[in-house]
């Protein structure tokens, strides 16, 4: 899948709830919709502290994910060995964000831990259902 880009809606909500964690660790995986990553995935048993965050990828529904997001405590940015672990197992972007948790410090990675462009797009996020849909 080639991953064009994330919503502005979609990194603010990292960012906050990267924040709101601080100083336990925010992980989560990443999706997309029409090669535009539009959500974050929140796995069952996922645990946070302030040294890491794991995903128990066993608890994984039947979805796929184009890659993972995660905080850190602290400004560093860089993934670490474990997050390198990681990236091998859930896709091909992956996300990291550190403190202050503003548009100024988070960077995408590929899968290799190499630093990556992720251009944040401003797009209106539809809803999987129409109010139609609902009646």
């Amino acid at each position: 899948m080639n991953i064009k880009g994330i919503a502005s809606d979609t990194l603010d909500f990292i960012l906050k709830v990267s924040e709101s964690t601080s100083p336990n660790e925010f992980a989560g995986l990443l999706q997309e919709k029409d090669g535009i990553i539009t959500e974050v995935l929140i796995l069952p048993g996922t645990e946070s502290s302030e040294i890491n965050a794991v995903i128990k990828l066993f608890m994984m529904p039947n979805v796929s994910s184009v890659g993972s997001v995660h905080s850190h405590p602290g400004p560093n940015i860089r993934p670490s060995n474990a997050d390198l672990r990681l990236f091998g197992k859930t896709g091909n972007c992956h996300i990291i964000v550190g403190q202050p948790y503003d548009e100024s410090n988070w960077q995408c990675y590929n899968a290799d831990g190499e630093p990556i462009e992720l251009p944040v797009l401003d797009v209106k996020i539809e809803d999987e259902f129409d109010d139609e849909d609902l009646l």
